[in-house]
């Protein structure tokens, strides 16, 4: 899984950001949910999407607030 880097997300819009962190939201639960069930899960990955989903979270605040 290849991290979004914060440029990236500075050029999109709020409703963009928006919809990108409940998607990284809903896919850090799922990934969550099968790494506990002992399905093979690359842990790595829960890594990069944490990082991911507080980038767009930082951003998006940053947006909202300037």
């Amino acid at each position: 899984m290849k991290a979004i880097k914060a440029s990236e997300l500075r050029v999109k819009s709020v409703d963009e950001l928006r919809k990108l962190e409940q998607e990284k939201t809903e896919n850090l639960f799922n990934l969550n949910i099968r790494h506990a069930a002992g399905a093979t899960v690359n842990s790595a990955d829960l890594g990069v999407l944490r990082r991911d989903l507080a980038r767009v979270k930082t951003v998006l605040t940053e947006k909202l607030s300037g």
